[in-house]
């Protein structure tokens, strides 16, 4: 029951959220301590009962049934709680006094509500215990028995005429096999599910060329039942030895000892997850041994010890291939001949559903196969074929394929999958406003020394490396996510599951609808505007559609966390309207405003928006002194905005943990946000910052930056000034202790200020110089005497459009001696270049 599990998350994040407020003793977890504590105890309770239902498949009927009304308590509850955070903040500012009519009765109100909502909880807990004592015992099913279980061909059953687009593919990882001198080698094929990985590791098993060169071969199904015991006695089985009188313990001697002497091939197919210290145990060294795992989690294989140049990633096939195996498997009564040209026609349509996954082309083509003398039919199962592929159907393998990997997933990484359902097919989604709308609705909350932010970043990364989110762009040093895409099918499985938890709605065709229970909407040009009115419970909006909005209530949308216009272009709105409708939202979190067009001046009443957490501006032209009373924001981007100067009362946001666009204002300018503004910002891990000819540092701000200890990334823009001011200005600053990142951009100074060099930054891992004039660059340790003869930990560098810079390639390889990637261009004086000069070029340690 994977719905049961995001519903699990849900409650998790409510409970961490009750917790918190009675730990921190804020005003309201006391005003309403009793209520909270017994609203904590029974979530727990209620977390516990499904976790342990969600493992006994026979309860789904009556859960389903369940965790409908349970959701709508969670949000209920989720809204009281930040009515109550909210309540507290204007306490604190002394908007609201503490027996004042309207706060008492705010006191009578809430109490009421959160006694309604544990009573309900209660009530639901007797239905859950009458049930419990209702059912008969449950009989723990194998895992055979599950309901995703896909049935795993034996390699010897498959014919090489079932390959098809993969020769190349096939190609390569016999080179990597027959060019290697290895005792031990692992290869990885990674990717999807239904992707092919099984079918290339089966073609490679079975080759001849394979089959002669070792002396033996074992094929061990892993699957998600992993057990060491049960691989091993597969694996001697496989070897000719009797297991079933061998101890567990005496199985991996005995594997090592009848392999000691034997050249071997061993493919561990479909691995999900691996015991480190039993594999690294596992296979002896004397002779070659080579190893080919296939796994949909590339962290999974990276911990396995497989190294990056030995990753094979296959791709989806091309128009051609697709169209050459739905042949194979749609027309066998003439040997994967079309007959006609209006069945190749409406065979491509259909194809074009299955984005080039195999799985999918086959499955479909069994389904084609029997209509072959009907174009009818054939037009039928093209209009219906999100239902024949996304409903758990009869021996449906591409949704049970798919599903594997949801069900796989943790739990807290389930409902940020599902946020992927409301963009459109083939859409490219941004990371960062991905991971905003993460953060805004608390589906994400930062722990230890990171921020929720970071933490969304990896949540990201992951879904990547599960194969579940595919990468459009990404940053080549570290590889953080810029943008991403979801593949159609994967797609529809996230529709399908939205749908089961009421997190959205959608019609046959997988297009997004609203209804009153909406949570989640993408909102394109098909749709009116005017429905929203009838969805007050959303939660997240995301307009992806340049339609007016003038006519839409945004009022009535009092449950909204997350409002994001970053995907459209409106140009034909009252902006000043729009702005005094959103301040009415009192519970928002992530507000994004980079697609509105024409310039903004953000009025006062933005200061009624008191739970706001993350705020982006492209075209903000003047910032109203009251966006220093938004205490809760932790993400102000004003990267893009034409401003002049921020307002006094930065150091009030005290949670900042990334601001974009700070502008050094003058001495003189008695309006203007002044350096030392940033002392008070002790959470702030990312500062972008820009100077220029009118900014003025004083002597007393020159550590100002030295104080930031949490600060991570620094990114200063000089806006091409060449007066000498600017640079002393530069040399005098002091860095923050734990920089990992700096970019200095537009930069018209032959020599870089002092402060970057290894004394200083001692702790950088990744250095942007882009668009200067700088012409020197001491990178040597032996030219700094306070070095201790440490060297550099940068690990990546980019030097970009600095025409005039002479460098070593050579000597900076010698002084950065972990640097594993740097992009470079138009750096025409670079010297010993291991690429071209004329072009921009990138550069990966040990694939120069």
């Amino acid at each position: 029951m994977a719905a049961s599990k995001a519903t699990e998350a849900m409650i998790g994040t409510l409970i961490e959220k009750v917790f918190s407020a009675l730990l921190t003793q804020a005003q309201y977890a006391l005003d309403f301590k009793d209520q909270l504590e017994a609203m904590k105890t029974k979530l727990e309770l209620m977390t516990a009962f499904i976790s342990c239902t969600d493992k006994q498949k026979t309860r789904g009927e009556f859960m389903q049934k369940i965790l409908p009304n349970l959701r709508k308590i969670i949000y209920e509850a989720d809204d009281l709680m930040t009515d109550c955070q909210i309540r507290d903040e204007y306490r604190k500012d002394g908007f609201c006094h503490r027996f004042s009519l309207r706060d008492l009765f705010f006191i009578y109100q809430t109490g009421k509500d959160l006694k309604h909502i544990n009573s309900r909880i209660e009530k639901m807990e007797s239905s859950l215990g009458v049930y419990g004592r209702a059912e008969q015992p449950i009989i723990q099913q194998g895992p055979n028995n599950s309901s995703y279980q896909i049935f795993k061909y034996s390699p010897e059953d498959q014919e090489p005429s079932e390959i098809i687009g993969l020769e190349k593919d096939l190609e390569k990882i016999k080179g990597w096999i027959l060019s290697s001198n290895e005792k031990l080698q692992q290869i990885s094929i990674v990717g999807m599910g239904g992707l092919g990985k099984t079918t290339i590791a089966q073609k490679i098993f079975n080759d001849r060329e394979m089959v002669a060169y070792f002396e033996k071969r074992i094929w061990v199904p892993v699957s998600q039942n992993f057990s060491e015991e049960r691989v091993m006695r597969a694996m001697l089985k496989q070897l000719g030895e009797d297991e079933s009188g061998i101890e567990e313990s005496h199985l991996l001697h005995k594997i090592q000892q009848r392999l000691s002497d034997k050249t071997c091939l061993i493919v561990m197919d479909d691995v999900w997850r691996m015991n480190l210290d039993w594999w690294k145990n596992l296979y002896p060294t004397e002779k070659r041994c080579f190893v080919i795992i296939t796994s949909r989690n590339e962290t999974v294989v990276n911990s396995m010890g497989v190294d990056e140049s030995r990753i094979h990633r296959p791709k989806i096939l091309n128009e051609e291939e697709s169209w050459s195996l739905l042949c194979k498997h749609a027309f066998l009564t003439s040997k994967g001949k079309c007959p006609n040209k209006e069945f190749e026609k409406k065979g491509r349509e259909i194809l074009k559903k299955c984005g080039g996954l195999p799985l999918a082309i086959k499955t479909i083509g069994g389904l084609l196969a029997p209509k072959v003398h009907s174009l009818s039919e054939w037009n039928k199962i093209n209009d219906d074929f999100h239902v024949y592929l996304t409903t758990e159907r009869e021996n449906n393998s591409v949704v049970a394929s798919l599903r594997l990997s949801y069900d796989e997933l943790p739990t807290h990484l389930k409902q940020c999958l599902l946020c992927f359902s409301v963009y459109p097919d083939d859409f490219e989604i941004s990371g960062e406003q991905m991971v905003h709308w993460w953060v805004g609705e608390g589906l994400i909350r930062g722990r230890d020394n990171r921020t929720a932010t970071e933490l969304g970043f990896d949540y990201l990364s992951e879904l990547v490396s599960r194969c579940l989110v595919e990468v459009v762009h990404r940053r080549g040093y570290d590889g953080r996510v810029y943008s991403c895409k979801m593949h159609d099918l994967v797609r529809d499985m996230t529709i399908q599951i939205a749908k089961d938890e009421a997190f959205c709605s959608f019609d046959e065709q997988g297009r997004q609808k609203l209804t009153q229970d909406s949570r989640w909407f993408g909102f394109n040009s098909d749709m009116d505007p005017k429905s929203l009115k009838k969805s007050s419970r959303l939660r997240a909006l995301i307009l992806q559609s340049s339609t007016p909005v003038s006519l839409w209530n945004v009022k009535s949308l009092m449950s909204l966390r997350v409002l994001d216009f970053s995907y459209c272009k409106l140009d034909r709105i009252n902006v000043e309207d729009l702005l005094d409708k959103i301040s009415s939202l009192k519970r928002l979190a992530c507000l994004n405003l980079s697609g509105v067009a024409g310039n903004i001046e953000l009025p006062s009443s933005i200061q009624k928006l008191r739970n706001l957490q993350i705020l982006v501006l492209r075209r903000c032209t003047k910032l109203h002194p009251s966006i220093t009373g938004l205490k809760k924001l932790i993400i102000l981007d004003l990267g893009s905005c034409p401003l002049q100067y921020l307002p006094h009362g930065l150091e009030k946001l005290i949670y900042l943990q990334e601001l974009s666009g700070f502008r050094v204002a003058s001495q003189s300018n008695t309006q203007g946000c002044r350096l030392n503004a940033l002392l008070g910002l002790k959470q702030l891990r990312v500062l972008r910052m820009s100077i220029n000819n009118e900014s003025e540092i004083s002597e007393d701000e020159w550590n100002v930056l030295s104080q930031l200890e949490k600060l991570k990334v620094l990114a200063i823009d000089a806006e091409d000034c060449k007066e000498k001011h600017v640079s002393q200005m530069l040399d005098r600053l002091l860095p923050p202790p734990s920089l990992q990142e700096l970019y200095l951009r537009r930069y018209r100074h032959e020599i870089l200020p002092k402060w970057i060099n290894l004394k200083h930054l001692s702790s950088l891992q990744y250095l942007c110089l882009e668009d200067g004039d700088i012409s020197n660059f001491e990178i040597s340790s032996e030219s700094d005497q306070d070095s201790n003869g440490t060297t550099w930990v940068l690990e990546g560098l980019c030097l970009k459009f600095m025409p005039n810079l002479i460098l070593d390639w050579n000597v900076l390889l010698k002084d950065m001696p972990i640097l594993r990637y740097a992009e470079v261009s138009r750096c025409f004086n670079l010297k010993n270049s291991p690429f071209p000069l004329d072009k921009p070029a990138v550069w990966k340690k040990n694939q120069d």
